[in-house]
């Protein structure tokens, strides 16, 4: 028995030493392993279709944050992997944090403003109480970049860094972080496709705003959440209208900013600014 856990503790050690995309495979295998045994009864028994994904969502997020500190421990000797990774209580992640909101919000803002003051759409009162929403989209925001950031700039970009250079491990997330966004059914996929260039363009902007700050995720999670707070606030209080006088491939196809020109042009301008941050940044 003794004999059988050393060999497993000296097989996950070697582990640590295999490619980059081996050890991908191996935790997402056992990632899956882990939740689809949970989720099924869920699938079976949930038939609110709603709340079938919030469910199983949450849980293979629980099962994976459980899987990266168990990752941390017996593959690479590291108790602390997700502080690691950048996710660590401290004043200087919160200001970042704060800091990301801030950026993400102003942006959205002066996308629609600019918007409005070419006359492509008009802002209308909110038909919903307006204070509910934005609480809501804060919270939603900040769930999302968590979620997200933690996955694609801690662990992802983690494991391709230790293997390759900085700037191959710099685009191969960022396509990634992208990709992986097109997970659905093939008529969604087409659907949605104008939004993968500035989908590669934020996956971008997040690793040079990590690289910015010194490997802390405070920004990234805050930025990401900033720019879903905005866009949730507008949307879901039906804030705007779009007025027709530009085509909607400009201001967003399906009124989605990520799926329009201006919002590939917002999102080319803030990573430039936060690649320009990083480069003057002192090491």
């Amino acid at each position: 028995m003794i004999g059988d856990l050393l060999g497993m503790k000296k097989n996950l050690v070697r582990l640590a030493e295999r490619p980059a995309p081996i050890r991908l495979g191996a935790f997402i295998l056992t990632l899956l392993l882990l939740w689809l045994p949970l989720a099924t009864p869920i699938y079976l028994l949930v038939h609110d279709s709603n709340l079938e994904s919030i469910l199983t969502l949450v849980l293979l997020y629980a099962i994976f944050i459980f899987l990266l500190r168990l990752w941390g421990k017996y593959v690479y000797q590291q108790p602390q992997i997700l502080r690691h990774y950048g996710l660590e209580f401290t004043r200087q992640n919160g200001v970042d944090l704060v800091r990301g909101l801030a950026i993400g919000i102003i942006n959205i803002l002066i996308l629609f403003g600019a918007e409005s003051l070419l006359g492509w759409l008009v802002w209308q009162q909110p038909k919903v109480f307006l204070l509910k929403v934005i609480l809501e989209g804060l919270l939603v925001g900040l769930g999302v970049g968590f979620a997200e950031e933690l996955l694609f700039r801690g662990w992802l970009l983690n494991e391709l860094q230790r293997d390759y250079s900085p700037r191959v491990a710099l685009w191969t997330d960022a396509i990634a972080f992208a990709t992986l966004h097109f997970i659905k059914p093939l008529e969604a996929i087409i659907h949605t496709l104008p939004q993968f260039p500035a989908l590669v363009l934020l996956g971008l902007t997040q690793v040079w705003g990590k690289r910015w700050r010194r490997g802390s995720l405070g920004l990234p999670i805050g930025l990401h959440g900033g720019l879903v707070w905005g866009y949730y606030i507008i949307n879901v209080g039906e804030l705007v209208k779009y007025s027709g006088q530009v085509p909607d491939w400009v201001t967003g196809v399906n009124n989605n900013p990520l799926q329009g020109v201006m919002g590939v042009l917002l999102m080319s301008v803030l990573a430039l600014w936060i690649r320009g941050r990083t480069e003057r940044s002192p090491l």
